[in-house]
């Protein structure tokens, strides 16, 4: 049993006070799980496959046809009439997943042209290449948050790490720093995007580092106001007299009360990655071709406005998204405000 401190108590009961951010942060754990199991939800490739008293994961590990008894050396189809036939001959079954589309999966049997309208094999419809809009609604759901997330963390440690040493040294250094990162952050950011995108060959890496050359100067105001606030707290100027270093000063006592406000950003921060993520995939500057993205799904609903499940899927996917994250955030900001107690 985990025995929190009383004000992590304190913390986590002004959080579920907030019934709407709480509630919400229920909502996408649950989405982002589903999210994460995308491979098990959406696949073209059956989970099991018991062929001949043996147990077979198509969807972790690729199998020859000839190992069900077919012609081809080469992986099997098991979308195919014949390779499911040979499989299901002598007694055998296939365990599909709910949804038998990947990402990248084209049906070639639909009763319209491409992009078609939801049917009960394609529940949203298809886009305009024939691949199912659930199953690339879900991936792209996955990369959106996995990308947010890894913006947000790698920012708010370059910009909790500047805006210590700002806060903390002062003077000259905060003076100097402070000017470049008004230069910075002037720039303007999304023509030096398009452009960077344009050069370098788009990948998830590539953009993440783009995107994180100025997304980090968000958090340096808000981590330097607190330095520079508490390093002339008394316990830090007893702390510096009985010889304490400097680092160990930033990082045991000064620190945990800056990681408070970084925490309340942190939830917004996220939102705007995904937006900057989905507007660069818009403009199809971002993801490679083929990917799975919302942000290429709603460019697909701009360009077939005879296909409204296209633009709708895509816009209520990403506000539902984000609207929960706005949420969560917010009752993260409640949980660590010292002026509301619920106790």
């Amino acid at each position: 049993m985990i025995n929190f401190s009383p004000i992590t108590r304190r913390r986590w009961a002004q959080f579920k006070a907030n019934k709407r951010g709480y509630w919400s942060l229920w909502i996408f754990l649950l989405l982002f799980i589903a999210a994460m199991s995308a491979n098990m939800l959406a696949n073209s490739k059956p989970l099991l496959v018991h062929f001949n008293g043996g147990i077979y994961t198509p969807f972790l590990k690729s199998y020859a046809e000839t190992t069900f008894g077919g012609d081809f050396e080469t992986e099997a189809d098991y979308r195919d009439p014949y390779v499911q036939e040979l499989i299901e001959k002598d007694g055998g079954k296939i365990v599909w997943p709910l949804i038998r589309y990947s990402y990248d999966t084209i049906n070639y049997d639909l009763p319209t042209p491409a992009p078609s309208a939801p049917t009960s094999d394609n529940w949203l419809g298809t886009d305009d290449q024939g691949r199912d809009v659930v199953a690339r609604m879900l991936y792209g759901f996955r990369i959106s948050v996995l990308f947010g997330l890894t913006l947000t963390i790698c920012s708010s440690i370059i910009g909790v790490t500047a805006g210590a040493f700002q806060g903390f040294y002062g003077g000259k250094v905060d003076i100097i720093a402070q000017r470049l990162i008004e230069i910075w952050s002037s720039l303007p950011s999304l023509y030096i995007l398009i452009i960077f995108s344009a050069m370098f060959i788009p990948g998830f890496w590539t953009l993440l580092l783009i995107l994180l050359l100025f997304s980090w100067t968000s958090l340096v105001d808000v981590v330097r106001a607190e330095f520079l606030r508490a390093r002339s707290l008394d316990y830090v100027r007893a702390a510096r007299a009985l010889g304490v270093g400097n680092f160990t000063l930033m990082r045991r006592h000064i620190l945990p009360n800056a990681v408070v406000a970084t925490l309340t950003m942190m939830p917004f921060i996220l939102t705007g990655s995904i937006t900057a993520l989905t507007s660069l995939d818009f403009l199809g500057l971002g993801l490679p071709p083929g990917s799975p993205s919302l942000g290429e799904l709603l460019a697909q609903g701009k360009n077939n406005i005879n296909a409204p499940w296209l633009g709708g899927s895509a816009f209520f996917s990403l506000a539902i998204m984000l609207t929960l994250l706005t949420f969560i955030g917010e009752a993260v900001r409640d949980a660590f405000d010292p002026r509301k107690t619920n106790l």
